[in-house]
């Protein structure tokens, strides 16, 4: 019997450490909205990109607009892991990945193909 309540006790204690030692990922709803982008230090110059993202039923979308166009664009993917967002998209003929994560409220910093950095500005 004394084992039983042991056994009972301790997992109740490893069951309530576990919820207590989760780390806090920010939902999806942070990238939420309008955003801009400047990517710093291509071979043409700096570049601010206008994106946005909506998460429907848990599924993230992100959408952007190039310099000079009217509409926006769909991006190929937008995945949101932890604090991070990554995605992928077509802009001026070559196929890019942009990875932000979020620095505070209203900025987030990251990169561009892994080779240019790239800072976000939620567009207020």
């Amino acid at each position: 019997m004394k084992t039983k309540i042991t056994v009972v006790c301790s997992l109740i204690l490893l069951v309530t450490m576990s919820f207590a030692f989760t780390p806090f990922t920010p939902t999806p709803e942070y990238f939420e909205g309008k955003w801009n982008v400047l990517v710093v230090g291509t071979p043409e110059g700096d570049a601010t990109i206008p994106m946005r993202f909506e998460t429907i039923d848990g599924k993230t979308t992100g959408y952007f607009t190039e310099a000079g166009a009217a509409e926006e664009k769909k991006m190929s993917s937008a995945a949101i892991t932890g604090d991070v967002i990554s995605t992928a998209f077509n802009i001026s003929g070559y196929d890019v990945t942009l990875s932000l994560k979020k620095v505070d409220d209203d900025h987030a910093k990251g990169d561009l193909m892994g080779m240019f950095d790239a800072e976000g500005t939620r567009a207020k």
